[in-house]
């Protein structure tokens, strides 16, 4: 019996994707071919982690600033909020790419140096040119603005979910919106928010191969590179699946076990 429960438990869809992550490094160990495309690949494994984490970190900032602005007191804030997070989720990742590199980023320019003519003219400081914003950078702003308003209703569930008696509590004690905000409602907000942040941060990773398409050094665009030139589509690409396989499951299985730990603690 306990040999019968203990299969019946056993993640079989987990214990076949190791299988096959196992398979695909023991080839990349023992193939010089596939240590050949690993190693060309290993760049673009730094780029990938690096545009999403900081696409990431820029999301989750803007993402609190709009569900904040969705509980204003002022109409205008929150008609805002409202219609950032419906027009940014509408639009597909991919198109909003396009936007911001080519549209986006030349407008955000000639802002920059209309707003500082005078300092430009004086010579305190360089003309800004729009070769000077790197694609790299208008992929990064493009994946934090698409992100911001889907965590931005992360946020704003969460922030719900705190219960209005602790707040009139506070109110009661005298303490101003601010320390209300920082000691009692983000603490025990984020407790709710981290499992779908980390989600957020999955589903980037993937998405983050979109930024390829603007010539990004990452994942995805090298292993078109170095397939291209190799002709060896099969093994490159076993080694792109494999790299973001292992940025996506091991993420996904820190989420579980955290989730795991926070109903742990609430059932004590």
């Amino acid at each position: 019996m306990p040999l019968k429960k203990s299969l019946e438990r056993t993640p079989w869809w987990l214990v076949t994707i190791i299988i096959i992550a196992l398979v695909l490094l023991w080839n990349m160990v023992s193939d010089q071919s596939y240590q050949r495309i690993a190693s060309a690949l290993s760049e673009g494994l730094l780029t990938t982690i690096g545009v999403t984490f900081t696409a990431f970190i820029l999301a989750s900032f803007l993402g609190l600033l709009i569900a904040l602005a969705g509980f204003s007191r002022h109409r205008i804030l929150r008609e805002f909020a409202r219609f950032y997070v419906e027009i940014f989720r509408g639009v597909p990742v991919l198109v909003l790419l396009f936007y911001i590199a080519f549209v986006g980023a030349p407008e955000m320019v000639k802002f920059y140096n209309w707003a500082l003519q005078m300092p430009i003219e004086a010579g305190w400081i360089e003309k800004a040119r729009t070769r000077d914003f790197t694609l790299l950078w208008r992929a990064i702003i493009a994946l934090a603005i698409s992100y911001s308003a889907f965590i931005a209703e992360v946020f704003r569930a969460g922030i719900q979910e705190v219960g209005k008696g602790q707040i009139e509590a506070a109110k009661a004690l005298g303490l101003s919106n601010w320390h209300r905000f920082r000691l009692i409602t983000l603490p025990q907000a984020m407790r709710k928010i981290l499992p779908p942040l980390g989600n957020d941060l999955v589903a980037m990773i993937k998405d983050s191969a979109l930024v390829s398409v603007l010539g990004v050094q990452d994942i995805t665009q090298l292993g078109k590179v170095f397939s291209s030139s190799t002709f060896q589509f099969f093994e490159t690409y076993n080694v792109v699946a494999f790299m973001y396989l292992v940025l996506t499951l091991s993420l996904s299985l820190l989420i579980r076990a955290f989730e795991t730990h926070l109903r742990r603690n609430d059932h004590h």
